[in-house]
């Protein structure tokens, strides 16, 4: 069975888009986190930039063939009269990828450094099935 390595992102409507002149591009990915991606025998290699975040303010699950990677700050108290034209630091961000049910939940690693979270998501081996030879009578 193949893998496909796959991202939910939330993209912003275009027309919406221009409504707005402090309105994000309409290009521009909400919440999302930037990542690259690479694949071999052996898993995935995943990079994704998370600057701003500590190791105790970001998750990684595996769920129904998911790997999800999320980012929580605290959020401070702002002043009431803080007026914002525009706010493009989030407290928050999530990334899903589709990975299968053909990964080794147990073995994936993780590090992370200098804002980039690097994952290792190795592959199960397909089993082969041994050859069973039948004596011909």
């Amino acid at each position: 069975m193949k893998t496909y390595l796959t991202s939910n992102c939330n993209n912003y409507d275009i027309f919406n888009a221009f409504d707005d002149f402090f309105a994000p591009a309409y290009f521009d990915r909400k919440n999302e986190m930037r990542a690259n991606v690479k694949e071999s025998d052996e898993g995935y290699d995943l990079s994704l930039a998370m600057p701003g975040f500590g190791k105790d303010e970001i998750s990684v699950s595996l769920e129904n063939g998911y790997l999800t990677v999320s980012g929580k700050k605290e959020v401070k108290e702002e002043s009431e009269n803080a007026k914002y034209l525009r706010r493009e630091i989030k407290e928050t961000c999530e990334r899903s990828f589709y990975v299968g049910d053909t990964v080794k939940s147990e073995d994936i690693k993780a590090k992370y450094e200098n804002g980039i979270l690097e994952l290792f998501v190795p592959k199960e081996k397909p089993e082969v099935p041994a050859t069973k030879y039948i004596t011909v009578e």
